[in-house]
C-alpha cells in the first residue's frame, strides 16, 4: 500500500514536500514514480526513481525545479517541489511497481505501474 502526504496550500513561488509512505517488506526493490492529474487534465507523469535511488528522471517541465529521492530504511519517497507555480496545482499520485526480469521499465508510462494511492492536493496560488 501506499500513502501520499505533504499537499497544500502554498503561493507561487513557494515549496512544498510530498511524502510517499509504503508497506511491505519488498519496498526497496520497487520502481516509484509520481504523476499529477489538473483538473480537466489527463494525468502526467512528474518523476521516478529507480529501486536502488539511484536513477532519477522527470518530466522535462519539472527538471530544475523538482527532486526525487527515497529512503529505502524508511520506506518512503519525496518529491521535493521548489519555485512553484499555479500550473502546477493538481492532485499529485505515487506509484510503484515491481521490476520485471528482462522487462525494460518505462519511468514515464503509467501503465509500468502496479500499485497506486490515493493522491495528494496541492494548491498553488499566485
Amino acid at each position: 500500500q501506499l500513502q501520499a502526504s505533504g499537499g497544500g496550500l502554498v503561493q507561487a513561488g513557494g515549496s512544498l514536500r510530498l511524502s510517499c509512505a509504503a508497506s511491505g517488506r519488498t519496498f526497496e526493490t520497487y520502481h516509484m514514480g509520481w504523476f499529477r492529474q489538473a483538473p480537466g487534465k489527463e494525468r502526467e507523469f512528474v518523476a521516478a526513481i529507480n529501486w536502488s535511488g539511484v536513477i532519477p528522471y522527470y518530466a522535462d517541465s519539472m527538471k530544475g525545479r523538482f527532486t526525487i529521492s527515497r529512503d529505502a530504511a524508511k520506506k518512503m519517497v519525496y518529491l521535493e517541489m521548489n519555485s512553484l507555480k499555479p500550473e502546477d496545482s493538481a492532485v499529485y499520485y505515487c506509484a510503484a511497481v515491481l521490476p520485471r526480469v528482462g522487462v525494460k521499465w518505462i519511468p514515464k508510462i503509467q501503465s509500468e505501474y502496479d500499485h497506486w494511492d490515493q493522491g495528494t492536493l496541492v494548491t498553488v496560488s499566485s
